[in-house]
């Protein structure tokens, strides 16, 4: 049907059938979805309050982008496959890569170890029975040329899940890539840089808020002038969601976070049009499949709405809600592990219905150690599957005009704009985190789920229903070489001895002048941490020379 015969159609929908047809409303259901709303029994046209939601919903590739942000979606190019990959040393990690490369993998997202992601090096006592167990680690320039050996950078997008440090290992991946001969302007990726989501849930700062946010506009700025193509940030609701949060408040303070992004670098006069296009997003997928699909949808006309109305954005690109999302860690189980994969097919499905630009599957094993390559290869045919034997892309948005799924597209927007509301009479989001108050929340949430869990009122399948007592684990469990360390430690001093000593203190030095000053587009320091890095100055020691001026930050106590 056209628009005309739409509208006809429209029109010829009497007024006494319209009477009947609400007479026949149904009961309300004893359902309720985790932020409060019942679900009723069936979905009308009645529950939109909308009868013009087909004008109102639009076409995918028009704002408010609630049904893709592309015209063409996954007709035109299906969403890029990543698997989070990441352990040991770089050797080995780079071994992992090329084997998910060959299997159709079509980028990659690096997990860096703990002491790598808050800014100690591996012969640290810090990193004291850290080094490379829950992702590869990274000390100089050296490690990561080991981690890229062989995969050609101009033909490849990477993700860094890196927040503190991310500045350190973005100059570490432009260098490599020169090195390779690609010009920084081809270089195509993402730093997830989010460093409110680190104060709020994920914990692995260094530095107080203040001059960490510098540092995230540094790098902002700095990318948009010198790697156009590359995603300076992805503002994570991911790790909201897997502490504990609600969809709801996984959209709304993620959305939050990125307001108050933009309004730290629009305060330094750089245009909102000049950065905005590569911002970037980051979702988790749960298990209520089409709570999940709603709440991306929401969230993309969300963002629209604010960066046009609230941040006057005139170019298209800058509404759009780009987003990669993964998977539930925290749904998965260690009992009956083998259940994890239908779990996480389920949530895979849902971020592709929910217009995905990006996606991590999580391995069946994950609850229990590292994943192994069988298992990291199920999980990447999951999404292959899903791509080209389902059917699901073969039409954009097939969900869209769902009366149920667009009531609860809307419900979300209408609760996530209440918490904006509150965070912005707050000051903003730097303000509301400093106070405990979106960390309050979502510890609250955390544990009304995790009583639903206990009480027998949300079933785990395998953990309070349908359990085997008798359940014996059967399955091979990834383990990390104790031995990893020394081979790491044993590089780090090699490089050591083999630099330029003086290079490197002089390069440090000049760091820590340039941070002494005013913030300002003029004292970026990312060129800084480039020459660092390219001097052979060890993570740790850029760091360390960064803490001499701006200190350490201590969380507050948050009862």
């Amino acid at each position: 049907m056209d628009k005309d015969e739409i509208i006809k159609a429209r029109e010829k929908w009497e007024a006494e059938k319209l009477k009947k047809f609400l007479e026949k409303r149904p009961e309300r259901g004893s359902f309720r979805l985790d932020f409060g709303d019942e679900i009723y029994r069936l979905y009308t046209p009645e529950h939109l309050r909308d009868w013009n939601y087909l004008e109102k919903l639009g076409f995918p590739g028009d704002y408010p982008y609630t049904r893709g942000v592309y015209p063409t979606m996954y007709r035109g190019k299906l969403w890029t496959m990543r698997q989070y990959a990441g352990f040991a040393t770089a050797e080995e990690t780079n071994k992992r890569y090329k084997y998910l490369l060959e299997r159709g993998q079509t980028g990659l997202s690096v997990a860096f170890d703990l002491p790598t992601q808050i800014g100690y090096d591996s012969d640290d006592p810090m990193a004291l029975g850290e080094v490379g167990k829950v992702g590869v680690a990274i000390d100089t320039i050296e490690d990561m040329r080991i981690l890229f050996n062989g995969i050609p950078l101009d033909k490849i997008s990477t993700s860094m899940t890196i927040n503190s440090t991310a500045a350190i290992l973005l100059s570490m991946y432009q260098i490599i890539g020169e090195e390779q001969g690609v010009d920084s302007t081809l270089l195509r990726g993402t730093i997830q840089n989010d460093i409110l989501k680190e104060y709020i849930a994920r914990g692995t700062y260094i530095f107080p808020p203040q001059p960490s946010m510098r540092l995230v506009a540094d790098a902002i700025i700095y990318c948009a002038e010198h790697i156009p193509k590359w995603n300076p940030i992805s503002i994570s609701g991911y790790h909201i969601r897997e502490a504990g949060s609600t969809s709801v408040q996984e959209i709304a303070f993620t959305i939050g976070d990125g307001i108050e992004y933009v309004k730290w670098i629009t305060k330094r006069g750089v245009d909102v049009d000049k950065f905005a296009p590569r911002l970037s997003f980051f979702f988790a997928a749960h298990n209520n499949f089409f709570e999940e699909i709603a709440k991306l949808r929401a969230a993309r006309r969300l963002w629209a709405k604010i960066m046009k109305e609230r941040f006057g954005a005139k170019n298209p690109r800058s509404w759009m809600l780009r987003f990669h999302t993964q998977t539930g860690g925290s749904t998965l189980t260690a009992q009956q592990p083998l259940n994890n994969i239908i779990r996480v097919t389920i949530q895979a499905l849902a971020a592709v219905l929910g217009g995905t630009q990006s996606l991590h599957t999580n391995s069946y094993d994950e609850a229990l150690a590292l994943p192994t390559e069988k298992s990291v290869e199920i999980a990447l045919r999951t999404q292959q599957i899903i791509a080209y034997e389902s059917g699901i892309v073969d039409t954009i948005d097939p969900l869209g005009g769902s009366y149920y799924v667009e009531w609860l597209t809307d419900r979300i927007e209408e609760e996530a704009i209440k918490y904006l509301d509150k965070i912005d009479a707050m000051g903003g989001m730097t303000r509301a985190i400093e106070s405990g108050y979106i960390q309050k929340e979502i510890a609250d949430s955390a544990y009304k789920i995790q009583m639903k869990i206990e009480n027998g009122e949300r079933v785990v399948v395998g953990v309070n229903k349908f359990v085997d007592e008798n359940e014996k684990l059967n399955i091979e469990l990834m383990k990390v070489d104790e031995a990893v360390a020394q081979r790491q430690i044993k590089r780090l001093k090699h490089i050591r001895k083999m630099r330029d000593a003086r290079k490197v203190e002089e390069s440090l030095d000049a760091l820590k002048r340039v941070a002494e000053k005013e913030e300002g587009n003029e004292n970026n320091m990312v060129p800084y941490i480039y020459r660092c890095v390219k001097n052979y100055a060890t993570l740790g020691e850029i760091v360390a020379a960064l803490k001499e001026i701006f200190g350490e930050y201590r969380a507050p106590t948050v009862i």
